[in-house]
C-alpha cells in the first residue's frame, strides 16, 4: 500500500473524531491548545490502537481470507463509508459538552474509533507493515481532532457533517480502488 493511499485511509478515519472535535470546540468558552492536545490524544490513540487490534485478529485468520481479501476490504471499506454518509445526513443532533474527564473522553474515542477496528482488519489481508500504519493513521488524527477543536472554536457546527461525507467517501474510494487493482483493472 502507497503512503498516499495509507494517507487517504488515516484521514478518513479520522473524519469521525475531527467531527467530535468540532463540536467539543463548539462547547467550549475559550479555545485552549492545551485541551486542543488532550482531545488529539484521546482519539490518535484509539485510532492507533483499534487497527491495530483488527490487524491482530486479522492476521489469525489471513491464510484461511488470502483468496477474497480484496472483496472483504472492499465490502468493510464501503459499509464503513456509507455509514459516516448516513450518519452525517442524519438529522438527529448530537449533544456534546467541553468537559474532558477520562470517562467522557474513552467513550468517545472508542465510539469515534469503532471503524478503525475492521479498517486494521482490512490491513491485515493487505499486509501492510502495521506499526507504520498504525502511527501514521494515530498523528493524523491527533492532527485532525486538534484542528477540529480550533474549528469548533471558531465556526462552530457547520462543517461537522461535511467532514463525516468526506471521509466516508474516501473510505469508500479507498475500498473501491483496492478491489479495481486486485481485478487488474487499475
Amino acid at each position: 500500500m502507497s503512503l498516499f493511499s495509507l494517507f487517504l485511509i488515516a484521514v478518513g478515519l479520522s473524519m469521525d473524531a475531527f467531527a467530535v472535535s468540532i463540536c467539543k470546540g463548539l462547547a467550549m468558552k475559550k479555545f485552549s491548545l492545551r485541551k486542543a492536545c488532550i482531545v488529539g490524544l484521546w482519539f490518535g490513540a484509539f485510532q492507533a490502537i483499534m487497527p491495530a487490534l483488527g490487524y491482530l485478529l486479522g492476521s489469525q485468520f489471513e491464510k484461511y481470507i488470502t483468496a477474497i481479501d480484496h472483496w472483504i476490504a472492499f465490502v468493510l471499506l464501503g459499509i464503513i463509508g456509507l455509514s459516516m454518509i448516513r450518519e452525517a445526513l442524519s438529522k438527529d443532533e448530537e449533544n456534546t459538552s467541553d468537559s474532558l474527564d477520562p470517562k467522557t473522553m474513552f467513550l468517545l474515542a472508542v465510539a469515534t474509533s469503532i471503524d478503525a477496528l475492521a479498517v486494521g482488519i482490512t490491513l491485515a489481508f493487505l499486509q501492510v507493515s502495521i506499526l507504520p500504519a498504525v502511527c501514521f493513521i494515530g498523528c493524523i488524527t491527533f492532527l485532525l481532532s486538534c484542528i477540529g477543536v480550533k474549528v469548533g472554536s471558531v465556526f462552530g457546527t457547520r462543517y461537522k457533517s461535511k467532514a463525516e461525507i468526506a471521509g466516508g467517501i474516501i473510505l469508500i474510494v479507498m475500498g473501491v480502488k483496492i478491489l479495481l487493482e486486485h481485478l487488474g483493472i487499475l
